[in-house]
């Protein structure tokens, strides 16, 4: 697989024109201008587009599993399992009151009906606000009460809580937010380790065709190559010449690539904004994120250049 459209048989050099065919910053010259005519192009935008998908499902998992933390972190649910009437009301406002006076409790609220309706209005099949019926007259609903610790919650201080709401409320159940949670965070990381990996994973696929196509070229021209170094060229000269090659198809791969991958990202993020809140509504990307998505293609671009200088290199040296 070559990407490379015959930079050195296209015009090589007489001997009375060596010093100035071979002048420092000349080389370029002997190279035509790249097409997208080859496969090369093609394998790097296609790369490119994966890996800047990849790059972009991995921070928005970083951006929902912080956005999560911050906000449960210090969150404790306090639910009365006591069914609706006189007893429920009481032990609810014996458990705000015992709440308010324990340590560590920066705030205590209970959730309205009316809130936990509109929370529960999506699963009960059309049942709901919109309809006129209540989501306690569908399911049984536990009242719910919101408590922010200052700071994160630990195990001791879910214990301190459900021995303080023992006596004043019995039908009380403490759960710290973070801990029911913490499932979902486990998957999220495993996704964001799974989408690092396939970014590099992809690197090195593009680095690894970049290099067979820079030995079948320099196959290919075997017999102009040493011509080249019988009129004085230099390895390093040489090198440069399939550097600029492999730099333009890089270059309109790249572009191609990242285009592509934008508008894939537009869409999907457009299908997610659809869903309104919950952990999805923290996965947008801020500023820094597509700055690092933007680095995509000048990493690709300079992998490639990188890759085909040393591998040219190399084989110049053993055909020495």
């Amino acid at each position: 697989m070559s990407g490379f459209d015959d930079p050195l048989a296209d015009d090589v050099p007489d001997p009375v024109d060596r010093p100035a065919r071979f002048s420092a910053g000349r080389e370029s010259e002997l190279v035509p201008q790249a097409r997208l005519s080859g496969p090369m192009p093609w394998v790097i935008a296609i790369m490119v587009a994966l890996t800047a998908i990849a790059a972009v499902t991995g921070l928005a998992l970083r951006n929902i599993a912080l956005a999560a933390a911050a906000d449960l972190s210090g969150g404790v649910t306090v639910q009365v399992m006591e069914a609706p009437g006189e007893g429920r009301g009481h032990q609810v406002d014996a458990a705000l009151d015992a709440l308010r006076m324990a340590p560590g409790v920066t705030s205590v609220r209970q959730v309205p009906a009316q809130e936990i309706d509109r929370l529960l209005a999506p699963w009960l099949g059309g049942e709901g606000p919109d309809q006129g019926v209540a989501a306690a007259d569908v399911v049984p609903v536990p009242a719910l009460i919101d408590v922010k610790m200052g700071g994160a919650v630990s195990d001791a201080q879910v214990a301190a809580l459900r021995a303080r709401l023992a006596k004043a409320a019995p039908a009380a159940r403490v759960d710290a937010q973070a801990h029911w949670l913490s499932p979902v965070f486990d998957a999220i990381d495993s996704l964001q380790w799974l989408a690092a990996a396939m970014v590099g994973l992809l690197g090195v696929a593009m680095c690894a065709a970049v290099l067979l196509a820079a030995r079948s070229a320099l196959g290919q021209h075997r017999n102009t190559i040493a011509i080249v170094h019988m009129l004085g060229g230099t390895d390093g000269q040489i090198a440069r010449i399939f550097q600029h090659a492999i730099g333009m198809d890089a270059a309109a791969g790249a572009a191609l690539g990242i285009a592509v991958a934008v508008a894939v990202v537009s869409v999907l993020g457009r299908k997610f904004a659809g869903l309104g809140a919950g952990l999805v509504a923290g996965g947008a990307l801020g500023w820094v994120d597509w700055l690092l998505v933007a680095l995509v293609p000048l990493v690709a671009v300079g992998l490639a250049v990188l890759t085909v200088r040393i591998s040219v290199l190399k084989a110049l040296g053993r055909m020495l």
